[in-house]
C-alpha cells in the first residue's frame, strides 16, 4: 500500500508539473532530481572505493542537462569543458595508476549518465509539446508496474541473476507488452504525427532500454552491495532507482522526436 500511495503522489505530482509548469521552473525541478540522483550515485561510487569530485561533477551534470533544455545551447561546449576540468582535478589529487583512472570515469558519467538524459527529457518537452514528453514518461511508468506486479505474480525465470535476483523473463515480457500497447494507444492522441508502425518499435524501444537502465543501475548497486540507491522514496527506494529507466529510453525518444518526426513533417 506504501508503494502505491506514494507512487501515485509522485506520478501525479510530475504529471503535473510536465503539464502546467513553463520551461525554467520545470528545469529548475529537473536540476533538483539530478542532484538527488547524483548524491546518490556517489555515494554508491564511494562504496566501490571510488572518489567522485562531487562539486566540479555536480556542476558539470547540470550545465549538461540546463544546455539540453534549451535548443540552440552549447552542448559541446559543456561536454567538452567537462571532460578538461574534471580530468585535471582528478589528476590533482594525487592518485595515480588505474584509481586515477577510475575516479576520472566516474566523475564524468553523471554529465552522460544524469545530466543528458534529463535534459533530453526537457528538450523532447521543448520540440514536440508537453503530450510528448508525458507520453514518454506514462510509458516508462506502465511498463516498470506491468514488470513489478506481473513479475511478482507470474515470474519464474531470472532475466539477469549475476544483477538483479528478482527481475525475471515474465515481468519483462509483461512491461514489453503493457508498455508498447501504452505508446500506442496513447500515442495516437499525443504523438499524433508518428504513424501505427513507429509507434510500436518507439515503445519497444522505450521499453527495452527502460529495462536496460534498470539492469544498469542494478548492475552500480550489486557492486556496491546495496539493495536501494537510498530510502527518500517511501516504497520505492531511492530517486536513482525511480528514473533509471527513463535515464536509457528518454534520450532515443528525444532523437526520434527531434530528427525522425521533425523531418517527416
Amino acid at each position: 500500500m506504501l508503494r502505491v500511495s506514494s507512487g501515485v503522489i509522485l506520478g501525479a505530482a510530475i504529471a503535473a508539473a510536465v503539464w502546467f509548469l513553463g520551461s525554467v521552473p520545470l528545469l529548475a525541478i529537473a536540476e533538483v532530481v539530478l542532484l538527488l540522483a547524483f548524491f546518490e550515485y556517489a555515494a554508491l561510487a564511494e562504496r566501490l572505493g571510488v572518489r567522485v569530485a562531487k562539486v566540479p561533477a555536480a556542476a558539470a551534470a547540470m550545465l549538461a542537462c540546463a544546455a539540453m533544455a534549451f535548443p540552440g545551447a552549447p552542448v559541446e561546449v559543456v561536454l567538452m569543458a567537462a571532460v578538461l576540468a574534471l580530468g585535471a582535478l582528478v589528476l590533482a589529487s594525487g592518485r595515480a595508476g588505474s584509481e586515477a583512472l577510475h575516479d576520472i570515469a566516474a566523475s564524468l558519467l553523471p554529465t552522460l549518465y544524469l545530466g543528458l538524459p534529463l535534459g533530453a527529457l526537457m528538450a523532447t518537452r521543448a520540440a514536440a509539446g508537453r503530450e510528448a514528453a508525458l507520453l514518454l514518461l506514462l510509458t516508462v511508468v506502465v511498463s516498470d508496474t506491468a514488470q513489478y506486479y506481473l513479475g511478482r505474480a507470474l515470474g519464474r525465470r531470472l532475466l539477469a541473476p549475476a544483477i538483479s535476483p528478482k527481475k525475471t523473463v515474465e515481468g519483462a515480457l509483461g512491461g514489453l507488452v503493457f508498455g508498447t500497447v501504452t505508446m500506442v494507444l496513447v500515442g495516437r492522441w499525443w504523438l499524433p504525427s508518428a504513424a501505427l508502425l513507429w509507434r510500436v518499435g518507439l515503445g519497444l524501444a522505450v521499453v527495452v532500454l527502460g529495462i536496460v537502465g534498470d539492469l544498469f543501475e542494478s548492475l552500480i548497486k550489486r557492486g556496491a552491495g546495496v539493495k536501494d540507491a537510498s530510502s527518500v522514496i517511501p516504497g520505492h527506494g531511492g530517486v536513482l532507482d525511480r528514473i533509471d529507466a527513463l535515464l536509457f529510453a528518454a534520450p532515443v525518444y528525444y532523437m526520434f522526436v527531434k530528427y525522425v518526426l521533425a523531418r517527416g513533417q
